[in-house]
């Protein structure tokens, strides 16, 4: 596996195959079918005629937020901050809901033009104006520790980021970002935030394709990743040993391993979040029995 050459999975994509923009209906995108010999499509709507009745979807709750921070230097040079996690306090809703002040791990675009000192953005809220300054504290690895404050100790955290922040969409997508990405770069089931990127396997989904899955006698798990930065970051090195992925957080509560653990059917994982969330589930379980008193 260490060795596997990335070079092997270059494809040509040409770009007037990448659509810029989602389809009017979420289910009305193409799906894909492979029953093991043919490959035919169909329509996503369709998906709960070829899931079996005897499975449990799993499905990655995690929220995007509005990450992606634009802040412009007296002298013109503009400064684009995007928050990956928290750091104090590290807690995500801790975090959201802190007021006056914040510190996160973040990774800064066009930093040579940002040697020293505090950066401000002016935002708006309900009808007033406010600043925002952000400040370099010290390095994270490959991001930064950047300290947020702004001048209303009434506003959280969170209420700052919504009126000032952008949603910050894959480099593929070559446009600024719109209103109505803030609601359709969710899953309709989004409800923990703290994603830098939608788990985009789930976008597809509508209440109504899911009450007709429910229907049908297939049961659903939630799990929370918090998609990072590594959904981002550009493979450079020769082979797959030599790429270096960025951690990410994940929460999945003792009711859902449970319930994961009795299942006797078929466990399908909607997209690749909840593929590496169980997976890591797993084998930390695996660390825990043969260690009981690892950390």
């Amino acid at each position: 596996m260490k060795d596997i050459n990335i070079a092997d999975y270059d494809y040509d994509l040409p770009e007037d195959r990448i659509a810029q923009y989602p389809v009017k209906e979420r289910d009305s995108s193409k799906l894909l079918l492979f029953d093991g010999n043919t490959i035919s499509s169909d329509i996503f709507r369709n998906l709960d005629r070829y899931i079996p009745v005897d499975s449990l979807l799993v499905f990655n709750n995690t929220r995007v937020i509005k990450a992606r921070l634009l802040f412009q230097k007296k002298s013109g040079a503009q400064i684009e901050i995007l928050c990956l996690e928290p750091l104090s306090p590290a807690d995500y809703e801790t975090s959201f809901s802190s007021k006056g002040h914040v510190e996160w791990k973040c990774i800064i675009g066009n930093l040579k033009k940002w040697k020293t000192g505090i950066i401000l953005m002016k935002f708006h809220h309900e009808n007033k104006d406010y600043e925002l300054f952000a400040k370099k504290v010290s390095p994270e690895g490959e991001a930064w520790r950047i300290r947020f404050e702004w001048n209303n100790r009434d506003l959280s955290f969170s209420e700052v980021i919504e009126a000032s922040g952008h949603t910050p969409l894959p480099p593929y997508i070559a446009r600024e970002d719109e209103e109505e990405d803030t609601c359709r770069y969710q899953t309709i089931y989004s409800s923990v935030r703290g994603s830098v990127a939608a788990p985009t396997a789930g976008l597809h989904f509508t209440g109504e394709l899911i009450e007709r899955l429910h229907a049908k006698g297939i049961k659903q798990e939630e799990i929370t990743l918090h998609v990072g930065a590594g959904t981002f970051q550009p493979v450079k090195a020769d082979t797959i040993s030599g790429h270096i992925m960025h951690s990410e957080y994940f929460f999945v509560t003792n009711v859902t391993i449970s319930e994961l653990i009795k299942y006797h059917g078929r466990i399908i994982a909607v997209g690749t979040t909840s593929v590496r969330t169980l997976e890591s589930i797993y084998w930390l379980g695996v660390k825990a029995f043969n260690d009981p008193d690892c950390n």
